[in-house]
């Protein structure tokens, strides 16, 4: 439980500052740079993801004697510990970074979708109807939801995929006994 938590705060927290140097960089603060801002944001993310979902198998793992099996579904489990602290701090965070720290980020996200609706040639009440939408998909409460099902969504298929690799088998003398 100890190891779920540790390896859940520090990939919320990792992936909370992989955010604010997305930010400090200015990827999150015009339309033009959001694009590049999401691709960055979300392959970093991706990456600290999987190397804390590593860490905390494979510490789980060791503590598990050599000969003794460790099974596809107890290293699973043990990952979606860790997914489901990241996601419960994640929550957290989000709500912090839309609250506090980048209020505006919604104008910028709702100023980039409504250029990309005007080029596909919608009219102003379209855009507008779009437009509120998009401020109640943005507001700090729902993008904190949002990021407890997306961390436990993307998440999991980290952790079925990494269970699967890091899983090991009993010895052959236990497997004899």
């Amino acid at each position: 439980m100890k190891n779920c938590f540790n390896n859940g705060f520090f990939l919320s927290i990792a992936s909370f500052l992989l955010t604010l140097v997305v930010f400090i960089c200015g990827l999150q603060s015009d339309p033009a740079h959001l694009s590049a801002g999401r691709w960055i944001g979300g392959l970093g993310g991706l990456a600290i993801g999987v190397f804390f979902v590593i860490r905390g198998i494979k510490a789980r793992r060791s503590a598990v004697p050599p000969g003794q099996a460790y099974t596809y579904g107890q290293a699973f489990l043990t990952g979606m510990g860790i997914q489901l602290f990241a996601a419960l701090f994640n929550v957290l965070t989000t709500y912090l970074y839309f609250k506090v720290i980048n209020p505006h980020l919604t104008d910028v996200i709702i100023q980039a979708q409504s250029e990309k609706l005007q080029e596909r040639g919608m009219s102003g009440d379209q855009i507008d109807k779009a437009e509120h939408i998009a401020r109640i998909m943005t507001a700090p409460a729902v993008q904190a939801g949002l990021a407890f099902l997306g961390t436990i969504i993307i998440g999991g298929i980290i952790v079925l995929i990494v269970a699967a690799i890091l899983q090991r088998p009993a010895s052959e003398e236990q497997s004899a006994a």
